[in-house]
């Protein structure tokens, strides 16, 4: 009887507990003024960096966190702190940052979405965030085996965290409507960003290779907020960029000139085809033309995704594509059925760093463009250090 009485007493401790931590965050959240969620299939930790940027140029005092590559707190002077986790990534952390912003006494808070699962994102925004300005950056498959296989279902999962009754910018311009119908059902008032409101010249500051959609949908926001076109421009201008930002490190070796453009963050086919475009475009693509894909064996799906894509719209414009990390012979199993010449796939498989990279240089006559996408996890990111290190300086778009 008497631990019966123990267990149903710690119970209504922990019951008590929660709703008293529960009701003293919304005390904490609604404290600041402006809430700023984020969310989206891709570029959402660099318009996070871009708005938080715009605020902070603008005198308002804004605390910033995104996911990203590596998880960071940047803080109201631009310095950032990286966040620990001692388990995996969980919503719960959002509490915590928002605990610290109110410390901090902000006036604003700019906020990366960390969930996946629809009903998460529908509590991270409903319970934790409570936006003043919902934002997504854009609608592509990824995440299918949570968010749905369909864009209308991943729309729907995203929209999740359109805020009731307020604000909603996205930067959708594809299939905008996917995400303005659900912003109308809640009442919203929608935006749709434009990328072509954002002049060339106007990129050319950036000390990275930043994308147009990115920045005049952090504009927009701005804007929205009364920060002048001017000042929130100057204030992104010296933002840091995220680790997985596309970057171009240029390397020589042995009288040869290599240069990578990390894109492995991105890691949907639709995001690494518009980036292959774009440096297609620009004429960037010197000497050797070498795709490099970054396998996870836990995302054999997108590896799928990102072979078929590449077998169907890329297969005539690359002279090598080097398979690497996990999985890759699955992979390459997949490259030649989708009707890539098995003679342009070099197989390396988990390599150390300085041997892919000697791989590349046997590839090379005199100059190489590899350009890598797939993911920043594993070898990604090790890979691009590796090119950075060994650059002359990064040169940036």
């Amino acid at each position: 009887m008497f631990v019966l009485y123990l267990i149903l007493s710690l119970i209504s401790v922990f019951l008590i507990t929660g709703i008293i931590e529960y009701y003293s965050h919304q005390k904490r959240i609604y404290s600041i003024p402006i809430r700023i969620h984020i969310n989206g299939t891709r570029g959402k930790s660099s318009v996070t960096r871009l708005v938080g940027a715009g605020l902070s140029a603008a005198g308002i005092p804004v605390i910033t966190k995104v996911t990203g590559t590596y998880p960071r707190l940047i803080l109201e002077d631009g310095n950032e702190i990286y966040i620990y986790r001692k388990a995996g990534a969980n919503i719960i952390e959002q509490l915590n940052i928002v605990k610290y912003a109110v410390q901090r006494k902000v006036k604003a808070i700019v906020i990366e979405c960390m969930a996946l699962e629809p009903q998460y994102q529908w509590i991270t925004e409903n319970k934790m965030i409570h936006a003043t300005i919902g934002v997504i950056t854009n609608v592509r498959p990824d995440h299918t085996d949570v968010m749905g296989n369909t864009l209308p279902e991943i729309a729907d999962a995203l929209g999740k965290t359109i805020p009731e009754g307020k604000n909603f910018f996205t930067g959708e311009n594809d299939n905008p409507n996917l995400l303005t119908e659900i912003a109308k059902k809640k009442g919203a008032e929608y935006y749709v960003a434009n990328p072509n409101d954002v002049k060339p010249e106007e990129m050319t500051e950036f000390k990275y290779i930043e994308h147009r959609e990115n920045v005049a949908l952090a504009l927009d926001i701005c804007t929205h907020l009364g920060i002048e076109r001017n000042v929130a421009l100057k204030g992104m201008y010296k933002a840091n960029p995220d680790p997985g930002a596309l970057k171009m490190f240029k390397v020589k070796s042995f009288g040869k000139t290599l240069t990578l453009y990390n894109a492995f963050a991105a890691n949907d086919p639709q995001s690494s085809l518009m980036i292959w475009n774009k440096l297609r475009d620009e004429g960037r693509f010197k000497g050797t033309t070498i795709l490099l894909l970054n396998i996870r064996h836990d995302r054999l799906d997108r590896a799928k995704q990102l072979t078929e894509m590449i077998s169907l719209e890329l297969n005539n414009q690359f002279d090598h594509l080097i398979l690497m990390g996990e999985s890759t012979e699955v992979v390459e199993n997949l490259a030649t059925g989708f009707g890539t010449d098995v003679k342009k796939i070099m197989n390396l498989g988990w390599k150390e760093t300085s041997e892919i990279f000697e791989n590349i240089l046997t590839l090379t006559v005199k100059e190489a463009t590899i350009i890598g996408i797939g993911n920043m996890g594993g070898l990604g990111a090790k890979l691009a250090q590796y090119f950075e290190h060994r650059s002359e300086g990064t040169e940036y778009d």
